[in-house]
């Protein structure tokens, strides 16, 4: 688990809302789901950048996240709305509820699992508890971060600032991940994840976190899907549908339960 301090959870959920404003990659799931109105289940939903545009689009949605700081985020963004609900939920160890049409795995959540369990183990999990929640002949959508070549993007003793800025509360900071190193025989990238943040009086708060995540391969999700029950109908290696190649940087996939 990364363990961050209170004050640092309410920082970053701030920042994700203030950075995370590209819309390709909802604009591209809603086109996969499509237009009927559909029982849909999300998992790490965070602030609902995802969640909240599906229920515009009709469909009756569900978010589960272990973030009660972007949580927080949705009421917000959602007012008014009768077809939306959402809740805490450690999503490794808690039931998902059943009877849903759709359930998505995107905005890279297979490779970022908050877990306390061995995360390839929490990877193939959340395929297989996708297929419990999942009536018959209902999918699931999972879209991910992916390259042919992860030794490139993972091997990398630089600090990489994901996002600094200024939260409601007047802190500002930035997140730092630094001295990535890939293990190409174990498909595992450690890494730190350091957060500096300096409140309005002046003090300062720096929490380093070591940090590592489970590389998972095509090869991989589809064995764990075939595993579960699904067949594949789609794929695409970006978000203007070209199949996943050299050139191409993500895995999405629409697969149905039979």
């Amino acid at each position: 688990m990364y363990n961050e301090k209170d004050i640092i959870l309410k920082w970053n959920a701030d920042m994700y809302d203030c950075n995370e404003t590209d819309i390709q990659d909802v604009e591209f799931a809603i086109s996969v789901i499509g237009t009927e109105p559909k029982r849909i289940l999300e998992i790490a939903c965070g602030s609902g950048r995802m969640l909240v545009p599906m229920a515009k689009e009709g469909h009756i949605v569900t978010g589960l996240d272990f973030d009660e700081c972007m949580l927080d985020k949705i009421a917000s963004k959602a007012y008014g709305m009768e077809n939306i609900a959402w809740r805490k939920s450690d999503v490794t160890h808690d039931d998902w509820g059943q009877g849903f049409d759709v359930v998505v795995l995107a905005a890279n959540f297979l490779l970022n699992i908050v877990s306390d369990t061995d995360y390839e183990k929490a990877q193939k999990l959340m395929i297989q508890k996708a297929a419990e929640s999942l009536v018959l002949g209902g999918h699931i959508f999972i879209d991910y971060a992916y390259t042919l070549y992860p030794e490139k993007w993972f091997n990398n003793p630089n600090e990489k600032v994901v996002w600094e800025g200024m939260d409601s509360d007047g802190n500002t900071g930035r997140m730092v991940l630094s001295n990535s190193i890939y293990d190409e025989n174990r498909c595992m990238c450690h890494f730190i994840r350091k957060y500096e943040l300096t409140l309005p009086n002046g003090s300062v708060i720096v929490q380093a976190i070591p940090s590592a995540k489970h590389f998972v391969t095509l090869e991989q999700v589809h064995e764990w899907l075939s595993f579960s029950g699904f067949i594949i109908e789609k794929e695409y290696g970006d978000y203007r549908g070209n199949p996943i190649g050299e050139k191409t940087g993500r895995a999405i996939i629409w697969a149905r339960k039979v």
